[in-house]
């Protein structure tokens, strides 16, 4: 608890009117409004306590009573908010939910300081996954004690403690708090590590969260001086969102791909998430090996490699597309394809086929007129257009709607809808397994 102390008294500025502090009712975000409470008490801060109901589980609103009565009694200032979801919900929705919530919060009191309660076990956690799904190195890079945004900074002086820590001060200080029990729904990749994976490493060393924090501040440091030469070679071979590609091809391997990243997220913005580390292998490939004025499709543009630059060839539909498909592909309409090694399903969003049937590569490209395929259990073929009316699919879903097909074109699956003849039984001869999600 001394380095929570040090860390607020060094880095925190006690100048600020308000400060915000998330708070969902649970031991670390009660221990952090208790800490912060104490540590303010005597000054002109006020606090804010942000809560949000997310509107997943029927403990919420007691949850949120809870938070409320508590604020009341220390003479806190409440703010809340009930999600909604007009579609299928997923972390990442509600992730962005609760940070708009906050920034509303920061901008209603003109304050620029957040605190929120994440600890040292979530940092290991955090790591471990993001090693887990193959990150990069800046992404492999867990939470920071400080993040700076636009307008505003994230202060996070729990990751000094792991949560045995935070239980133990909580009951020594008689802080009230509630149980998420959902935490330990092992259905959640991060309760999966939390439950089995934790526990080992604590076994091994029981202050690790200490190690991965160290980890974790060195890395940063290292990306910190490391953007200094990124900087430098991106503002020197990217003009007004063009690549200079030949400047490019001059520079370390390590700094072509970082370039080119930062390249791709001035250009695709809040789309950025259709990129994936594949499709940057597959353009620096292109800017490699593709002749002048070559073509490439990737989600949502199409670039071309002229004599210098590499750019968004303009007038190109963003909605026509054709993706290599070899594992995992992002689409235009929010959906993925995935090719799986098993699976139990045998809905319409999954099919089986055999590559000794069909002609690889295979290919992911939107519907285009006059596009039929062999229905599953159908005599000849169907015209899309009419399965989609069949299904009464809206012309706005129609336009970027996407069918599977082999280096001949021949169309083996409208992912969603229907399987073609080349759709194999779970139990048969197959080996490959695409999902469509």
């Amino acid at each position: 608890m001394e380095e929570v102390l040090r860390f607020l008294k060094e880095e925190i500025n006690r100048e600020e009117r308000y400060v915000v502090v998330g708070v969902s009712g649970g031991a670390d975000s009660m221990v952090l409004l208790d800490i912060l409470y104490h540590f303010f008490q005597n000054s002109s801060v006020q606090l804010v306590c942000a809560h949000v109901h997310h509107n997943l589980r029927k403990e919420s609103d007691e949850e949120q009573k809870f938070v409320e009565q508590y604020c009341q009694t220390k003479e806190i200032l409440f703010e809340t908010i009930k999600l909604q979801y007009e579609g299928k919900f997923t972390e990442k929705i509600g992730r962005d939910k609760r940070y708009q919530f906050f920034e509303d919060t920061l901008q209603k009191y003109h304050s620029h300081s957040l605190f929120l309660a994440h600890h040292g076990d979530d940092l290991i956690e955090t790591i471990l996954m993001k090693i887990g799904r193959g990150s990069t190195l800046r992404g492999a890079s867990g939470i920071s004690l400080i993040s700076y945004r636009e307008n505003y900074v994230i202060y996070r002086p729990l990751l000094f403690l792991d949560k045995q820590a935070i239980y133990t001060y909580a009951n020594e200080k008689q802080i009230p708090y509630v149980e998420d029990y959902s935490n330990q729904d092992e259905h959640y990749t991060r309760n999966r590590y939390r439950l089995q994976v934790l526990p080992f490493l604590k076994k091994e060393q029981p202050n690790i969260h200490r190690k991965y924090l160290e980890y974790n501040n060195q890395l940063q440091e290292l990306l910190r001086y490391v953007e200094k030469d990124i900087e430098m070679s991106y503002n020197k071979i990217v003009v007004d969102k063009k690549l200079n590609w030949q400047e490019w091809l001059e520079i370390d391997p390590f700094l072509q791909k970082e370039v080119l990243r930062r390249f791709l997220a001035t250009i695709y913005e809040e789309k950025l998430d259709a990129i994936t580390a594949k499709h940057v292998e597959l353009l620096i490939s292109f800017l490699t090996n593709a002749k002048q004025n070559s073509v490439m499709d990737l989600p949502y543009f199409r670039w071309k490699k002229g004599p210098t630059y590499l750019e968004v060839m303009r007038g190109f539909n963003p909605l026509d597309y054709e993706f290599l498909l070899e594992s995992v592909v992002n689409l235009p309409n929010q959906h993925t394809i995935e090719v799986l090694k098993e699976s139990e399903e045998t809905s319409n969003y999954v099919t089986y086929l055999s590559s000794a049937e069909i002609t690889l590569p295979l290919m992911v490209r939107n519907v285009r007129k006059g596009d039929k395929m062999s229905v599953k259990n159908m005599q000849g073929h169907k015209k899309i257009g009419d399965i989609f009316t069949d299904e009464k699919i809206s012309m706005e879903e129609r336009i970027c709607w996407p069918v599977v097909v082999d280096k001949k074109g021949t169309i083996l699956w409208l992912p969603g809808l229907k399987k073609t003849q080349f759709d194999r039984k779970k139990d048969g001869i197959y080996d490959i397994i695409l999902k469509y999600y």
